[in-house]
C-alpha cells in the first residue's frame, strides 16, 4: 500500500460552485450540507454554489464552506477504501484535519469555524490590518525586516505563514506591512504582494479573537485522534485531544509552520499526498518542496476518479 498523507486547505481556496458536483450525484453529500445549514442557521449550500463571491469570501462564511467541502471530499475518498497515516491542515484546515481524525464531529467543527471566522473578523477593524506574501527571501531575512519595522504596539508586523522556503506571508498593521513590502525588493526578494484578505491573521493583532475562541473551544469535547494530526503551531504529529485544543488556541496568533510540516511528511517517508477540498495550493507547495512525493487533489467526482486511479 502507498503511504499517504491528507492535506486540508485554508482560507483563500474557496470558490463559487464548490461542492456542487458532489451534491448533484450523492445523497450523503446533500445530508452533510443539510446538517451544516442547520448548525449555521442559513442555507450554506446556496452560498457555496452560487456565491456571490463577496459574501462567500467573508471570513465567517469562507471558513465553514471550506471545512464542509473538505469533509465531503474526504468522505467520498474513503468510500473508495483510501485513507492515510498522517493528516495536516493549513490554518482553518487544521479543523478539517481534526474531523478526519475523529477528534471533532462535523457539526462541532462547523460551529467552531463559524465562530472563529466571526471572532477573527471582529478582532481588527477593516482597513487597520493587512497581509502580504514575500517571495524569494529566507524566513530569517523576513523576520529581520519585520523586527525593524515593528516600532510600536500600533505598528506591528510579523511572519504569519511559513509556506515554503521561498514564500513567507507577513501580517500586522497595514502601514507596517507596506513598509516591509517596500524594503523586501532591495533586500533581495523577487517580489512582494499585498493579499486580498480582510484581517491580519496569525499575528498578535488577533489576540481578542484568541481569547473569545478559547472560551468556545473549552466548551467542546476533543477526543484523542485515530490518525496523527500535524499541528500548525509546532509542526509535530499529535494524537492527544487536549493538546489539539490548546494548539488551536495558540494557532490564532502564531505563524503556520508549513515548511516544517512538509518536512515531517518527508521524514515520515510519505509517498503520496492528497489535497482534500478546494484548490491546489498545498499540493503545489508539496510538489515543489519534494518532487519525489506524488501529489493528488480531490474536489469533485472527476478529480476523485483520477486520484483513486493514481493511488491504486
Amino acid at each position: 500500500m502507498v503511504k499517504i498523507a491528507l492535506l486540508f486547505p485554508g482560507q483563500g481556496s474557496q470558490f463559487a460552485g464548490m461542492g456542487k458536483a458532489f451534491f448533484d450525484d450523492d445523497a450523503g453529500t446533500r445530508a452533510l450540507f443539510e446538517e451544516a445549514s442547520e448548525v449555521l442557521g442559513f442555507d450554506i449550500a446556496s452560498l457555496c454554489f452560487n456565491g456571490p463571491e463577496e459574501q462567500l469570501k467573508l471570513t465567517a462564511n469562507a471558513q465553514p464552506a471550506l471545512l464542509i467541502h473538505s469533509t465531503i471530499a474526504l468522505k467520498r475518498l474513503r468510500e473508495h477504501g483510501i485513507d492515510s497515516v498522517l493528516v495536516a491542515g493549513h490554518s482553518l484546515g487544521e479543523y478539517s484535519a481534526l474531523v478526519s481524525s475523529g477528534c471533532l464531529t462535523f457539526s462541532e467543527a462547523v460551529h467552531l469555524v463559524r465562530q472563529r471566522g466571526t471572532f477573527m473578523q471582529e478582532a481588527v477593524p477593516v482597513g487597520i490590518g493587512a497581509m502580504a506574501a514575500i517571495i524569494g527571501l529566507t524566513i530569517e531575512r523576513v523576520q529581520e525586516l519585520c523586527d525593524q519595522k515593528s516600532t510600536s504596539p500600533e505598528h506591528i508586523v510579523q511572519p504569519a505563514n511559513l509556506n515554503s522556503p521561498e514564500q513567507i506571508v507577513i501580517a500586522g498593521h497595514k502601514e507596517a506591512v507596506e513598509k516591509v513590502c517596500q524594503e523586501a525588493k532591495p533586500a533581495g526578494a523577487k517580489r512582494s504582494v499585498i493579499l486580498p484578505v480582510s484581517a491580519p491573521f496569525h499575528s498578535s493583532l488577533m489576540k481578542p479573537a484568541e481569547v473569545r475562541l478559547k472560551a468556545e473551544l473549552d466548551k467542546t469535547e476533543f477526543r484523542d485522534m485515530k490518525i496523527p494530526v500535524i499541528c500548525n503551531v509546532d509542526a509535530r504529529p499529535n494524537t492527544n485531544g487536549d493538546e489539539a485544543r490548546q494548539a488551536l488556541v495558540k494557532q490564532v496568533c502564531a505563524p503556520v509552520r508549513w515548511v516544517e510540516t512538509m518536512q515531517v511528511l518527508v521524514d515520515q517517508k510519505i509517498e503520496a499526498v492528497v489535497e482534500i477540498g478546494s484548490g491546489r495550493v498545498l499540493s503545489g507547495l508539496m510538489r515543489r518542496y519534494c518532487p519525489d512525493i506524488q501529489c493528488f487533489q480531490v474536489s469533485d467526482p472527476e478529480s476523485l476518479a483520477n486520484t483513486v486511479a493514481g493511488l491504486k
